[in-house]
């Protein structure tokens, strides 16, 4: 049975946090809970949730200021690849006059990379490595929805920023051929903006048509 894959929009800057989930055993894994946390509780209150773990494709603070406050409220682990780690809870990753650095959450924090294959909620998450927005930015794959999660790698239209600290434009640019080595049909839920999919990316974003 397709998994349950819901947008919330959070921040000022309009963070995607998804709530995936198993129709059958409501168990839920959330991506990138960015902001907002009351508000994501009490949609999680809504739909019954079993969190079981919190994915975050990188550190920036707007992906992340909503982290401890869920994980206290809904104990799972934590998945991050390390060299996103060392300084995601530090206050290096603070914004000022927006977003204070978030707190550690309370939770086991355990590293990811390429190739690393999570079996959670029933479903299979694949990673991939898509280094160049942050150092240790990462995507993950559902399976069977044949679903992406790219976080601040690729966008509807556009790519993630490099000019921030630990931004790689080349990096970037190795982590969007690797995508677009993937199938066209394949549907990609992004960190901000609309959902897409590999193909019209191709075809529409100027990021992925300059590797040709």
């Amino acid at each position: 049975m397709p998994m349950n894959i819901e947008s919330r929009v959070t921040g000022f800057i309009e963070e995607n946090c998804y709530l995936v989930s198993n129709p059958d055993t409501r168990e839920t894994v959330v991506l990138d809970p960015g902001d907002d946390a009351a508000r994501l509780l009490a949609r999680l209150q809504d739909m019954q949730a079993v969190v079981v773990a919190y994915l975050l494709t990188h550190g920036h603070v707007d992906h992340v200021t909503a982290l401890a406050a869920l994980a206290d409220a809904r104990p799972a682990p934590v998945y991050l690849h390390p060299l996103d780690a060392a300084w995601c809870f530090t206050p290096r990753n603070d914004l000022p006059g927006f977003y204070a650095a978030p707190a550690r959450p309370n939770a086991p924090l355990r590293p990811v990379a390429e190739g690393d294959v999570l079996e959670l909620a029933g479903a299979r998450w694949s990673v991939l490595d898509t280094p160049g927005h942050t150092p240790g930015g990462v995507c993950f794959r559902l399976e069977p929805d044949r679903a992406l999660f790219t976080g601040d790698t690729l966008f509807r239209g556009t790519a993630g920023r490099t000019d921030l600290p630990g931004g790689d434009a080349r990096e970037l640019a190795r982590s969007l051929r690797k995508l677009a080595a993937l199938p066209d049909a394949l549907p990609i839920y992004p960190g901000h903006g609309d959902p897409s999919t590999i193909g019209y990316e191709k075809t529409h974003n100027y990021f992925l048509q300059s590797l040709r």
